[in-house]
This record gives structure tokens, C-alpha cells and sequence, in this order.
């Protein structure tokens, strides 16, 4: 987990707070402090759930070291001094007149569950936003010898993120995110998927028998408006046993108004008379840049979601499950285009600190989909 840079000794209590989550965070570990008992109504949280690292290391210390007597915590420093030493071996910036500043800030140590709760619910959204993060990485990432295989395991990965945060906070029906999609990414450079699905569309005129067999095919996979509506009236002529060439595709597109748009009809003509190669080659190569495509859109519309700190978790879940929906769809398409058989494998469970569970939802092994 990405903490801040560690403060020096001399300023460590003059640290501008970033977010509210850090006055959260200061609140649970002063309570903690002054009560080191009531970390026993703390659960769904470890040492990584805090936003610093010198928090973290004060959690951490606060949970390894054994509870003191209530009537001598009272007393002495004793305790205290403990956690200080401890906490010490992972941030160095740690002081007394720290650990008295968050004693200081707690307004009231009765209400650490509820701080607990606040500093789970911020962790889950920077889980959310890393995986997110790490699948939008993936699909850029050009030296992947397999990509569609790791995109789609990052897909995976970030979906056992989004069913942990929804077993930690169940969904409510119809809370959706209030931050705006992005729109989707325009590739810098589209020759090759130009090319390759000009090849496509004049492939499947040159050999429409085999239109059948690439039904997974869909017209909003190909990149241009144009290619989407050559490849649609393809699809119809196919379905309709109507003859299939160059000039009746030509017709049906300007019966369907493609050639409004000012495309001159000798090129689309030319386009259609240059076959190459397998329809299911240019098919699958169209299909995977579509799929890439929808995981990236997925991966930064959730994202977005996660960044916008106003999102609760509640919101984050049910945005991330209609974005990873569009995934789904396409990767079902894949698996019938490539003969894929789904393996099953379980989705490893939740790492916090030991406790009850904070939610009566209980954490169910999921079912990974295949990755090619």
C-alpha cells in the first residue's frame, strides 16, 4: 500500500491532514491510546487500512502489544512508551508528543467502532482505485505476450476486490455513483485496426458463407462508424440469403443512409474488393481490440468512481458491477470465438485483522471466469 513519505521527528505533529480520513484515523488511534481495551470493538481493519505509514505503524504496535492493566494505564506512561518504541522500528518520525496529539484530538473514545467503520470504508476505495489503476496499466502495457489473458486476470482480480468491499458493505439497490463516466479512449493510432477491418469486411464479401461462423462478431467491436455499418449490412444480406458483393453491400449501405456522411462510393467499392487471409482471424483480431478497448473503458470509469472521495462504498460497488458487466459481455463473445472452457477457481478470501465479521454478509469463494 502507497504511504506518505515519513515526517521528520521535528514536525511529525504539524503534518497538514490531506483528506478528512485523517482526522478519522487520528480519532481511532487516540481512543485506542487512551483505552486500549476498546480494540476489541474494532474489526475489519489491519495495519494497511491507514492512509500514513506512521499511523500504520501505531495500529500495528497498538494490536501486537498486550492490552495493560486499565488501573495502571491510568497511572504511568508505561504502555504507552511501549507502543511508541514499537511503532518506532516502522516510522522513525514517531514522538511522544505525537502519540499525545491523537489522545488530544479523540473527541470520543466510545464512538471507535464507528471510526473503524469510516477508516475500512476509505481503505476499500483506494483498494478499489489500485485495481483499477493496475488493470488500465495492463492493457497498455505492449511487451504482454498474452494480453488478452493478463488483461482479463486483472479484470478478475478487480472483481474480487469490488465482492470483498460488497461483503464488507452489501449494495443498496439503485445507489449509483454521482461522478460522470469518462468518456471512452480514442487510440492515437488506429492504422492497423483500420487496415485489419478493411480486410475483415472485404474478406466476408468475398466468402459470405463464413459470416455465420463469426456471429460473435458484433458491429459496434470494429473502430469506424463506417466499418460498423459495412459489417451490419454484410450481417443482413447473410441472414437474408440475399447475394452478397461489392455492389449489393454498396446499395444496402446507402439504403441505410452510411454514405450521408460523405463517403465516396468508389472507395468503399475498392474496399470491398480486396479480400485477404480467414474471416475468423480478422473477426478474432477485431474482437480482442474490443475487448481491450471495453477493459479500459471499465477500468478507468471505475477509476473515476474511486477517486471521487464523496463516492461511499455502497455507491463504489454498484458503479464497479455495471462497469465490469460490460467485460463480462465481451468476454463471453471471446470464449465462443476462441473455444475457451472457463476453469473454475475460488477467489482468495479478505486479509484483515483477526475479528468478528463486520458485516453479516459472509464471504463466499466466487468463480473466476476463463482469461485468453
Amino acid at each position: 500500500m502507497p504511504h506518505a513519505p515519513e515526517p521528520d521527528e521535528d514536525d511529525l505533529d504539524g503534518i497538514a491532514p490531506p483528506q478528512p480520513v485523517f482526522h478519522v484515523e487520528q480519532a481511532l488511534l487516540g481512543a485506542l491510546l487512551l483505552d486500549p481495551h476498546r480494540l476489541g470493538d474494532v474489526t475489519g481493519i489491519a495495519a494497511d487500512s491507514f492512509s500514513t505509514a506512521a499511523h500504520a505503524a501505531l495500529f500495528a504496535a497498538i494490536s501486537s502489544l498486550p492490552p495493560p492493566d486499565p488501573t495502571e494505564h491510568a497511572k504511568n506512561t508505561t504502555w504507552l512508551d511501549q507502543v511508541l518504541a514499537s511503532g518506532r522500528g516502522q516510522a522513525r518520525g514517531l514522538t511522544a508528543s505525537y502519540l499525545h496529539t491523537l489522545v488530544q484530538v479523540c473527541p470520543w473514545p466510545r464512538h471507535t467502532p464507528a471510526y473503524a467503520r469510516m477508516v475500512e470504508a476509505e481503505h476499500a476505495r483506494r483498494r478499489l482505485q489500485r485495481a483499477a489503476e493496475r488493470l488500465v496499466q495492463t492493457i497498455h502495457d505492449v511487451s504482454l505476450p498474452h494480453p488478452v489473458q493478463t488483461v482479463l486476470a486483472e479484470a478478475d482480480a478487480l472483481a474480487a476486490v469490488v465482492d470483498d468491499i460488497a461483503s464488507r458493505f452489501p449494495p443498496r439497490a439503485g445507489v449509483l455513483p454521482r461522478t460522470p463516466a469518462p468518456p471512452p479512449a480514442i487510440a492515437s493510432d488506429q492504422t492497423e485496426a483500420v487496415e485489419e477491418e478493411q480486410l475483415l469486411l472485404a474478406t466476408a464479401t468475398a466468402h459470405p458463407a463464413d459470416i455465420d461462423s463469426v456471429r460473435w462478431l458484433l458491429p459496434d467491436d470494429l473502430t469506424l462508424p463506417l466499418h460498423a455499418g459495412l459489417w451490419q449490412c454484410l450481417t443482413t444480406l447473410a441472414r437474408r440469403r440475399e447475394p452478397v458483393d461489392p455492389v449489393t453491400v454498396l446499395w444496402e449501405a446507402q439504403q441505410r443512409g452510411l454514405l450521408d456522411d460523405g463517403s465516396n462510393p468508389g472507395e468503399v467499392l475498392r474496399l470491398l474488393a480486396e479480400p485477404a487471409g480467414s474471416l475468423e482471424h480478422w473477426g478474432e483480431r477485431a474482437l480482442q481490440r474490443s475487448l481491450l478497448a471495453t477493459a479500459d473503458h471499465t477500468g478507468r470509469r471505475i477509476e473515476a468512481y474511486a477517486g471521487d472521495p464523496a463516492n461511499t462504498p455502497f455507491q463504489l460497488v454498484v458503479g464497479a458491477r455495471r462497469a465490469l458487466a460490460d467485460i463480462g459481455a465481451v468476454r463471453t463473445r471471446w470464449q465462443h470465438a476462441t473455444g475457451t472452457v472457463p476453469p473454475q477457481r475460488p477467489r482468495p478470501a479478505p486479509t484483515t485483522r483477526a475479528g468478528p465479521p463486520t458485516t453479516t454478509a459472509a464471504h463466499a469463494a466466487g468463480t473466476a471466469r476463463a482469461t485468453r
